[in-house]
């Protein structure tokens, strides 16, 4: 019974409050009809299809009201607690691996259930490369969780300075089969060229709904001395000169 004003605008309150990690859908349907409630005539009301899920038609066949129909997909997010970055240190120029561990609480098990034999952890080659990688999280013989992954930073410009240097492998998941918290166990490479200091978030999203954010921090400490260069003066007001050789390993 809300009456809209012509060019008017109507705003449609929708709350989601998630009691489980898993996606919701609903649907928000706006029925429209004229305030003086006769129908909106229409030159081809014998050929109007009654099936039209948009418009509603009354007996004599005019529309007596229009629909619209928004899909709501509801995903929860696990609460940003205050937690300690995954700090990556690493000498410019050097290379380390570290392994990183993730709890994800609240996971709603057999959303999606599917026969599988063993762990797999799949990459998803239809997605372009720098998108998420799809995992599967098994516990016996008949319950398969999907999840993906992926590293996300403050900005393109991060993003790109440090897409190339980090690289990121799940080696080991597993489910605590009494509290049903999943751990992720992460082997995270780190090979800056330059000293940095640059956060990430390490985003995992569960197929069923739920997100889980963990912070990262990737630190490239100074780089080793390339060489000492001596000068050997040839006497007092005089120049002496050393010649060296510098290679740009970009173009």
């Amino acid at each position: 019974g809300i009456q809209l004003a012509p060019k008017g605008k109507l705003d449609i309150p929708v709350l989601f409050m998630p009691d489980t990690m898993k996606m919701y859908e609903a649907v928000v349907v706006i029925h429209v009809m004229r305030e003086n409630g006769e129908n909106w005539p229409y030159e081809d009301s014998a050929e109007l299809n009654k099936d039209l899920k948009s418009v509603t038609v009354s007996e004599d066949g005019g529309i007596q009201g229009v629909l619209w129909t928004y899909p709501v997909h509801g995903i929860p997010e696990a609460p940003q607690q205050k937690l300690v970055p995954a700090v990556v240190r690493c000498q410019a120029r050097q290379r380390v691996e570290k392994r990183v561990e993730v709890l994800l609480t609240g996971v709603v098990p057999g959303a999606t259930a599917m026969p599988a034999a063993r762990n797999s952890a799949v990459i998803n080659r239809h997605k372009p490369s720098n998108i998420q990688e799809e995992v599967q999280v098994t516990e016996g013989f008949s319950t398969t969780v999907e999840f993906l992954y992926e590293l996300q930073y403050e900005s393109n410009e991060i993003k790109s300075q440090l897409e190339s240097l980090v690289g990121m492998h799940l080696i080991q998941r597993e489910r605590d089969p009494e509290s049903g918290i999943i751990t992720l166990i992460f082997n995270i490479v780190f090979a800056p060229n330059k000293p940095m200091r640059n956060e990430g978030t390490l985003v995992v999203q569960c197929t069923t709904g739920g997100i889980w954010k963990f912070p990262m921090l990737f630190i490239a400490t100074q780089p080793e001395v390339d060489d000492v260069i001596n000068i050997e003066a040839i006497g007092l007001n005089k120049e002496s000169i050393v010649d060296f050789k510098l290679t740009s390993q970009t173009r």
